[in-house]
């Protein structure tokens, strides 16, 4: 996450290109909406003991457990005014959405945008996405399931567990899905990760150029992982 905003002030200040990111949390992990309460959402004491960390988001939506083994998440920064950062929302995400559409479509999955910010395919959700806007900047990230366990998600948020039953899993099996679930064969992460570069290239038009962190980037992120994203007064402020 510190990432991600270090890119932003990057780009904010023209020593950054729009950068496009594809990552796994190591270890797993949960991260909660900035609106959102991290006790409220959140079994904390449960995600300690399990070597699961807890962040808290820049941008808004819901708690989202990232399953290191079970997903690929990316991130998109491109300055206020770009072509493909419209001022309106739901067009500007139904644009970035366009490069998981069009990687699923690589592996052999047909899947389509639903507003306001999901990727569908069969009429369930696969991918979920989540937008800010800030220091002149569109972020946009989000997951593209590979694997989905549910009931490791329903211990990890704050279900109670006598109110977990199988049909609420059932019930989530039926709105949610995974590479895996809809191919009905084992995916690589490195396979998810190489189609949906694919996806983005051709759904945006734009040429990926592999790079690293500039070091004016790595100060910034380290100043806001240590300043920001690992306190307890960010991850709790609500």
């Amino acid at each position: 996450m510190a990432i991600d905003e270090a890119v932003m002030l990057g780009i904010k200040e023209g020593r950054s290109p729009p950068t496009l990111r594809f990552y796994r949390w190591n270890p797993s992990a949960v991260s909660i909406g900035t609106f959102q309460s991290m006790d409220d959402e959140i079994d904390v004491r449960f995600c300690t003991e399990n070597n699961i960390d807890c962040i808290r988001r820049v941008t808004g939506g819901g708690a989202v457990y990232h399953d290191y083994n079970g997903e690929i998440t990316y991130s998109i920064v491109i300055p206020r005014g770009h072509t493909l950062a419209p001022d309106d929302i739901i067009k500007s995400y139904e644009i970035l959405c366009q490069g998981i559409v069009s990687g699923l479509k690589y592996l052999g999955i047909e899947s389509e945008f639903k507003p306001i910010n999901d990727i569908i395919t069969g009429g369930k959700k696969i991918s979920g996405n989540a937008q800010t806007r800030r220091h002149s900047c569109v972020l946009q990230h989000g997951t593209t399931l590979l694997n989905l366990n549910v009931e490791l998600m329903f211990t990890i948020l704050k279900v109670p567990q006598e109110k977990i039953s199988d049909k609420m899993i059932e019930d989530v099996k039926q709105r949610v899905t995974s590479v895996t679930d809809v191919l009905g064969r084992f995916v690589e992460v490195v396979d998810l990760q190489e189609a949906l570069q694919f996806g983005f290239t051709e759904a945006l038009d734009i040429a990926l150029i592999p790079g690293t962190l500039t070091d004016e980037e790595q100060k910034d992120v380290d100043r806001l992982v240590l300043e920001k994203y690992s306190t307890h007064d960010w991850n709790f402020s609500r």
